[in-house]
């Protein structure tokens, strides 16, 4: 059986899709026949919500309980926190009891850790665990980077949202050198494209430009209405609309992941027989 891989979805910025596209490249993958865990790793829950759980507050067990447990060296039970969503994907839930938790690891001791701790217990259990990260460089997005063997970054075709790409960039580097050498950059992923205006053309080319430096992927999500409504509805852009365009760019990003993941295999064992 593959190991299992942990991809952290992460951009500094707010709402350029990063929540969407969790679900979305999570259910793609589960219809791939993949088991897929998604984490949500953002107190605002917005993933939880998302995925049908209206009141993510009145949760009894969320991601914040397993974590105390580690910080408190039990055992995590993470299975009874798990959400089984009836489009093939699991749930790990959050709510605003995150916010605080954050707040206290800054005094904890292996703070950076503590995620990836919860997590390796399931890693046997699933073929992807997807962590939504929260719009900021704090702490829950350290420890998620610290789990993480690759990061995709949401961005929109916008001036803020690439400007903002530095610092996210720097912030991966040093987490990379200090904590988690094995992390890796699968790739921006541009969203809510709309190719009619010079400006958007102009941005994706410019990043497109950047080369093997920093690769962007060759699928590119468009502007649509329709997606925004998901995720007052429960469900997936592919049970919401699955014959429109988000639900084919997302299946076009799921096949993208699969093909780039198996270059990646491919190379490590071509590498492999040389040595």
């Amino acid at each position: 059986m593959d190991e299992c891989k942990i991809i952290a979805i992460t951009n500094q910025k707010g709402g350029v899709g990063k929540t969407t596209t969790t679900e979305s490249l999570g259910v793609g993958l589960a219809k791939e026949g993949k088991r897929v865990l998604l984490v949500d790793a953002d107190p605002q829950a917005s993933l939880t919500v998302s995925l049908g759980i209206s009141t993510p507050d009145e949760l009894g067990i969320t991601l914040t309980d397993i974590l105390q447990q580690v910080l408190d060296d039990d055992e995590p039970a993470a299975d009874a926190a798990i959400v089984h969503h009836p489009e093939g994907v699991d749930l790990l839930p959050s709510n605003i009891e995150l916010s605080a938790f954050e707040v206290g690891l800054i005094s904890a001791m292996s703070r950076e850790y503590v995620l990836r701790d919860a997590l390796e217990p399931m890693k046997a259990k699933y073929d992807y665990i997807l962590i939504d990260c929260m719009p900021s460089l704090g702490m829950m997005t350290i420890n998620a980077l610290t789990a993480a063997d690759s990061v995709i970054i949401p961005s929109q075709a916008s001036y803020l949202s690439t400007k903002g790409l530095y610092l996210l960039m720097k912030s991966i580097t040093k987490v990379r050198k200090q904590i988690n050498p094995k992390l890796k950059i699968d790739g921006i992923l541009l969203t809510m494209v709309d190719n009619r205006t010079n400006n958007a053309k102009s941005i994706i080319s410019a990043l497109r430009e950047t080369g093997d430096s920093l690769r962007v992927f060759d699928t590119e999500i468009p502007f649509s209405v329709r997606a925004a409504e998901t995720s007052s509805e429960g469900k997936s852009i592919f049970a919401h609309d699955g014959k429109g365009k988000v639900a084919a760019a997302y299946e076009r990003l799921t096949k993208e992941v699969l093909d780039n993941e198996r270059s990646e295999k491919d190379r490590l064992r071509t590498q492999d027989c040389i040595r």
